[in-house]
């Protein structure tokens, strides 16, 4: 029975080892096809958007070099991963006026996780 299981174990190992890659990688492509056209994840990498290298913890409107709208600014967020998911979702819901347009928002909850885990991988 040992042997069953231990040749069992041994070849399901390349397909559990595969499944943890393909999930290391989901979180770039899912920032990548949704948010990198404006914004960076590398710190001091301000484009159209601000980096958002270390945003969680970080309070809105504050990195460095870049040029907040003022709703930004004085919205008082301090950005954790429940904010973030709401500010992905629906940008103009949680933060009236910012400057996202035309950007409106990811639907799929799941991409949204795999956005924010992979900010999360890039702390401050």
């Amino acid at each position: 029975m040992r042997a069953i299981f231990a040749g069992c174990a041994i070849a399901l190992s390349p397909m559990l080892i595969e499944t943890t890659f393909a999930a290391e990688e989901v979180g770039p492509e899912a920032f990548n096809n949704n948010c990198r056209t404006c914004h960076s994840w590398k710190e001091g990498d301000n484009r159209l958007g601000p980096t958002l290298h270390g945003i969680i913890g970080r309070k809105a409107g504050t990195a460095e070099g870049f040029n907040y709208s003022n709703a930004m600014k004085s919205s008082g967020i301090t950005w954790d991963e429940a904010t973030l998911d709401k500010f992905i979702t629906n940008p103009n819901a949680v933060v009236p006026n910012n400057n996202m347009k035309p950007f409106s928002g990811v639907g799929d909850a799941a991409t949204r996780k795999q956005i924010i885990d992979f900010l999360k991988s890039n702390p401050k």
